[in-house]
């Protein structure tokens, strides 16, 4: 299952497949891939809605003042053509980097591992085990799209600065991984409960990736209290 029905470009030439680093292991099944949508990037990670208000509000500040201080139409018709380029620009250089970041992640779901090819100059790669995974927190938003953090095993930990913004908010302590700004978090959720669950039943061979904890109270999928489904 693909989030699209075209083959895609090689746009990295290191890539063996498309968004992986060599091609699947024999018996290993893609079940999904996908990247995050520019928009939700754009306002959920550099926060679109807050900045574009803030710029607002200084601009409406600005002129209150020289309304106040009785200056001309004129003159404020000045103000706006001095503030507005200069806001429009910040905000289109913010909207180029979201833009970017969609571009270059693509997130693969297999029936043994997520992985997560980052970065805009720098480009990583992570390969997350499902058998490493203890749990996920899915937060849906109006539209149907949304966002995965993934809960890892306490002895497994990604930095933070090289998750960025494919991290949960704040998650210093113990880094989660995420699958952001997904155009239909659903299916993807519960493909990833599926493959989650099979490999957590599938028996343990000596010498390969150990289980995690399975007496976590919360199962795959199942939303967290400071995740749980809702508006975006």
């Amino acid at each position: 299952m693909s989030s699209s029905g075209t083959p895609h470009e090689h746009e990295h030439e290191f890539e063996a497949e498309y968004g992986l680093p060599e091609p699947l292991p024999a018996g290993e099944r893609l079940l999904w891939q996908g990247s995050p949508r520019f928009l939700r990037v754009f306002v959920d990670i550099f926060h679109a809605r807050a900045l574009i208000l803030w710029f607002g509000v200084i601009v409406a500040v600005r002129l209150g003042e020289q309304w106040t201080d009785g200056e001309s139409v004129s003159d404020m018709l000045g103000t706006l053509v001095g503030l507005v380029p200069v806001f429009a620009l910040s905000v289109g250089l913010f909207a180029f980097i979201a833009w970017l970041v969609a571009r270059t992640s693509v997130y693969t779901l297999t029936d043994r591992r997520i992985v997560m090819r980052i970065g805009i100059v720098l480009s990583l790669t992570f390969n997350i085990p499902l058998s490493r995974v203890i749990a996920a927190d899915v937060r849906v938003a109006r539209d149907g799209g949304g966002d995965i953090a993934l809960r890892l095993s306490s002895d497994d930990k990604i930095a933070y600065l090289n998750l960025w913004p494919h991290a949960r908010p704040w998650g210093w302590s113990q880094p989660q991984p995420m699958l952001r700004g997904l155009a239909q978090v659903g299916p993807v959720s519960h493909l990833l409960r599926d493959a989650w669950q099979a490999r957590r039943d599938a028996p343990v061979v000596a010498g390969t990736e150990r289980l995690g904890p399975t007496n976590e109270p919360r199962g795959l999928g199942e939303p967290h209290p400071r995740m749980s489904p809702g508006r975006s």
